[in-house]
């Protein structure tokens, strides 16, 4: 796999269509299609259109109807240059190459359709946990995912990984993934949970942290 984060990267590395125009912005140079979350597009330079992208088939709008995981998608087709962002939040690319990851559904900005996606199950992850289900995409290609705030990539091949459910925004399908339970009284050590309920990674692969949730809305009243 290549990322940004990895420092294989490089102009020329890798030929494809997804570019940083600056930490916050994707480029891509369109030459066809790609798949985008939907109200991503803050601008364009050529010929495009925008269609909604539906689920899939009547299996994936079953998962996503039940489990609330995914992100509205839709799909651009065309020639030239779109650029992509979401809330200002950071962007990170990865280049697949016939391998798989999974992505929190709110952190997917974009990726190629020719990758194959899917809603997974987070094996004996209680909705105390979260991300109790989760965007797997496999196949060789770009994906472009933000985070809320600058993230740490933690190599769970080192030592046993584990993070708060809500704040792990993706890691490797080839990592083994359970819950690690902490019964001490108090012992609420996470941000998002309301017990002290963590996501337990181990193998060969890596974890992406976010710093945060993502924005809040502050406390308001309403003036009638």
């Amino acid at each position: 796999m290549r990322s940004s984060f990895f420092g294989n990267l490089e102009q020329g590395q890798v030929s494809g269509q997804f570019a940083l125009q600056n930490p916050k912005m994707l480029r891509v140079h369109l030459d066809g299609d790609v798949l985008a979350r939907q109200g991503a597009m803050v601008a364009f330079q050529g010929q495009m259109d925008f269609n909604y992208q539906g689920a899939g088939g009547i299996g994936k709008f079953i998962k996503k109807a039940v489990t609330g995981e995914g992100v509205p998608l839709m799909r651009v087709t065309g020639q030239g240059a779109l650029y992509l962002a979401h809330n200002a939040d950071d962007i990170h690319l990865f280049y697949l190459e016939n391998e798989g990851i999974t992505v929190n559904g709110e952190n997917v900005l974009a990726y190629e359709p020719q990758l194959a996606s899917n809603i997974q199950r987070v094996q004996g992850a209680g909705m105390a946990a979260g991300g109790l289900f989760n965007t797997t995409l496999h196949g060789t290609g770009w994906v472009a995912v933000t985070t809320h705030g600058a993230p740490v990539m933690l190599d769970a091949s080192r030592a046993p990984t584990f993070a708060d459910g809500q704040s792990a925004v993706a890691w490797s399908t080839s990592l083994q993934v359970g819950v690690n339970r902490t019964f001490k009284v108090g012992a609420l050590i996470g941000r998002g949970s309301g017990e002290a309920a963590q996501l337990a990674f181990r193998g060969q692969g890596f974890v992406l942290v976010q710093a945060s949730e993502g924005p809040t809305v502050p406390p308001h009243t309403h003036n009638n």
